[in-house]
């Protein structure tokens, strides 16, 4: 049986063995890339260079979508070059390497919507308050602070897990190399040492989740009082309950779907978020519009 000191490359999961349907999968890949890419890209654009947008829920907005770009970015660009070219393989540092960025960049955006919930919690229950509490210093020490745990975090994890001997082959059940996976691969007798490690993960993911659930549980009291008419489970499933198609599904929907849908989440229904977006629209055409004037000319 191999071991990590013998493994150089680990193989992804390949997703079709006919080049017609190596293809397809590419343009749908593609096609989720350019669609998170377009959204996100539009959120950061708006917030930079609209000084109305500059306040700390859309700077945090910004960083928020920064995040979902490196994210999907991580996952998809390997699975969209193995599809194209017909492999599958990946080398072990790329492997580290991925997973590291995966789990900083998860973890900092799970903490960056932590500090969000917090934001709209001091804005509407706390309002006297808000100018002090979310000044520009503090809402960069808070963005600041959750890179740096994502950054903590994810050494953590990938220290450990890439120090685990491995015993059961190089095949990664995944589109990427996700740590639930390469856990499969490592001897049962050193399985349990990153079990503690996700226990506490998940302990902590869980208290990050109660403070988001009692802060919007506050905004919605203020607001009823107010007199007007106005990332773990793919880790922590029971192995009965865990297949490869599920995995695959699981992943899928923690580390594709929320970059591509947070744009339209947070953003695409906020009036001064459009009104931003339709200020930048004439920047674009601009262009066009001289080309079709010099046409006009001739």
């Amino acid at each position: 049986m191999p071991n990590s000191s013998s493994i150089s490359e680990f193989l992804l999961l390949a997703l079709a063995d006919t080049r017609q349907l190596q293809l397809l999968h590419f343009w749908l890949l593609l096609g989720i890339y350019l669609a998170a890419l377009l959204g996100n890209g539009l959120i950061s654009t708006a917030v930079a260079c609209h000084h109305r947008l500059h306040t700390p829920m859309y700077f945090f907005l910004l960083n928020l979508a920064l995040l979902d770009l490196g994210c999907i970015s991580t996952t998809l660009h390997k699975a969209m070059a193995n599809a194209l070219w017909g492999t599958r393989t990946i080398s072990y540092a790329g492997c580290a390497a991925q997973t590291f960025l995966f789990v900083f960049l998860i973890s900092a955006e799970y903490c960056i919507l932590t500090i969000m919930s917090y934001d709209r919690y001091v804005a509407i229950c706390k309002p006297l308050h808000y100018g002090t509490l979310m000044d520009s210093r503090a809402c960069a020490t808070m963005a600041a602070a959750a890179r740096g745990t994502g950054v903590l975090y994810s050494l953590l994890h990938t220290a450990n897990t890439f120090s685990l001997p491995l015993c059961q082959g190089n095949a990664i059940n995944q589109l990427f190399c996700e740590i639930a996976q390469i856990l499969k691969l490592s001897c049962s007798v050193f399985y349990l040492r990153e079990i503690w490690l996700l226990l506490v993960s998940a302990s902590l993911g869980f208290g990050c989740f109660v403070f988001i659930l009692f802060s919007y549980v506050q905004i919605f009291r203020a607001v009823l009082r107010m007199p007007s008419d106005t990332g773990i489970s793919a880790n922590l499933k029971p192995p009965s309950l865990s297949s490869p198609s599920l995995d695959l599904v699981v992943s899928f929907l923690y580390s594709v779907v929320p970059p591509t849908l947070n744009p339209l989440i947070y953003s695409m229904r906020n009036k001064e978020h459009k009104d931003a977006l339709r200020k930048l629209m004439p920047f674009f055409s601009a262009p066009r519009k001289m080309v079709s004037k010099t046409r006009t000319k001739m």
